[in-house]
């Protein structure tokens, strides 16, 4: 069930694929996926951890709940990672957290459920990426509006200044649409 949470805010948080790693037989259908995140992410499953693979530049992040990992709030995520976590009553094993290249914990006192913990580290990568205008000062207060990035014409060519900083939009003023 646990998996099928998984999987389903996988999905509704854009997640490129899931994959499992020694995986039980039950996990093969998740009936607590309403969505049918499988009919629309690609699902790896490996046996074993020496036989997992990923995509070119995809940094591995564990999830695991150990002294020296890094508190989810104060995590830079790397713009391509895979988020592995341990199983449910269990943690990710020595061979998997010697390939991950960083091992992350929400700063809790004790574990939450495999799929809680990985909504809550899916949101925080959402929420920190910038996607989203930054959280008022003032309790309840007012949002600001997310500034749209805008690439701006060079400032040089061929070494020739043909531009200024000014001339680039989104520096003080607001641009239309």
């Amino acid at each position: 069930m646990n998996f099928g949470n998984l999987a389903r805010s996988s999905h509704g948080f854009g997640a490129s694929f899931i994959f499992t790693v020694a995986a039980t037989k039950e996990i093969g259908r998740p009936s607590s996926d309403t969505n049918r995140s499988k009919d629309h992410l690609p699902w790896y499953s490996y046996d074993s951890v020496e036989e997992m693979r990923l995509p070119d530049d995809c940094r591995l992040v564990g999830i695991e709940l150990t002294e020296d990992a890094i508190d989810l709030p104060s995590f830079r995520h790397p713009s391509k990672a895979a988020y592995v976590l341990g199983p449910e009553g269990g943690s990710l094993s020595p061979e998997m957290m010697a390939q991950c290249e960083f091992i992350i914990k929400i700063p809790m006192d004790y574990c939450i459920n495999v799929a809680m913990a990985g909504a809550v580290v899916m949101y925080d990568r959402m929420r920190s990426m910038g996607r989203f205008a930054e959280r008022p000062v003032m309790t309840g207060g007012p949002s600001e509006e997310l500034q749209q990035h805008v690439h701006g014409k060079p400032l040089y060519s061929g070494g020739t200044r043909i531009g200024t900083r000014k001339d680039r939009p989104g520096r003080g003023e607001k641009t239309r649409n």
